[in-house]
């Protein structure tokens, strides 16, 4: 039984984007989500989660990227939770200079 047509009109750019977002976009949010948190948690018990955890996170970020309509705007969304994350690393060297 085929697909139905009305969800398979995406153009190339868009299955690109979707794509590149699931695999690259989730991989950069999983890691800089798992290194913001072990700078504010014990970083030995944060880095070993992240080893079934963020396969866990990584793949739902995957399946999430295929949920939204425009690719683009999930890219947007992966670089701002990095970004924010990227500035909660910032702020936990400032504050635990120690790490």
């Amino acid at each position: 039984m085929p697909a139905n047509k009305k969800y398979l009109n995406t153009s190339p750019s868009q299955r690109f984007a979707k794509i590149s977002a699931g695999l690259l976009g989730g991989y950069l949010v999983t890691v800089s989500l798992f290194l913001a948190l072990s700078f504010w948690i014990n970083h030995i018990n944060v880095l070993m989660t992240l080893r079934y955890g963020g396969i866990i996170l990584w793949a739902f970020l995957f399946v999430f990227a295929f949920l939204l309509k425009n690719g683009w705007r999930v890219w947007a969304i992966y670089i701002a939770i990095t970004l924010l994350c990227c500035g909660l690393i910032y702020l936990g060297k400032i504050y635990n200079p120690i790490i």
